[in-house]
C-alpha cells in the first residue's frame, strides 16, 4: 500500500503563512504611510543594535516594523531597496541574531538614503 504524504505544510511555515497573510490583509486597508513606516523600521533596527530587549522581543519588533514597511511600500506602491529588503526579510525564519544584526544594519543604511527620507515621494515602478 501506498504511504500518502502529508499534504499539511509543518506548523512554522503554516503558522509564518498566515500570520503574513492576516498582516498584509489588515495592513493593505489599514497601511501606515510609508515615511512613518520607515521611522519605526529605523526604531526597530536601532532597539536591535542597542541590544534593548531580549532577543526575541527585539525579532518580534524587528519583524512587526519589516510586515509594517511591506504593507506600506505594497499600499503606496514603492518599489525602493528598503522595501525589496522588507520584503525579502519578512520571509526569513528562524530569524538569527546575526540576521537581525545585518537586517537592522541594512535598513538604517537604505533608510538614511535621499529617497527614503523624501516625504510624500512618488511611486516608483
Amino acid at each position: 500500500m501506498k504511504r500518502l504524504l502529508p499534504t499539511i505544510l509543518p506548523l512554522p511555515i503554516t503558522l509564518l503563512a498566515a500570520s503574513l497573510l492576516t498582516a498584509s490583509l489588515s495592513h493593505a486597508r489599514t497601511a501606515q504611510p510609508y515615511p512613518e513606516a520607515v521611522r519605526k523600521s529605523q526604531e526597530a533596527a536601532r532597539a536591535v543594535l542597542a541590544r534593548s530587549g531580549t532577543e526575541s522581543c527585539l525579532r518580534g519588533k524587528l519583524n512587526r516594523a519589516l510586515l509594517g514597511l511591506a504593507a506600506s511600500c505594497a499600499a503606496a506602491g514603492e518599489r525602493s531597496p528598503l522595501c525589496e529588503l522588507a520584503d525579502r526579510a519578512v520571509v526569513v525564519t528562524p530569524m538569527s541574531l546575526s540576521f537581525l544584526d545585518e537586517t537592522a544594519r541594512q535598513l538604517l543604511a537604505l533608510g538614511s538614503s535621499p529617497a527614503a527620507d523624501a516625504e510624500g515621494s512618488s511611486p516608483r515602478r
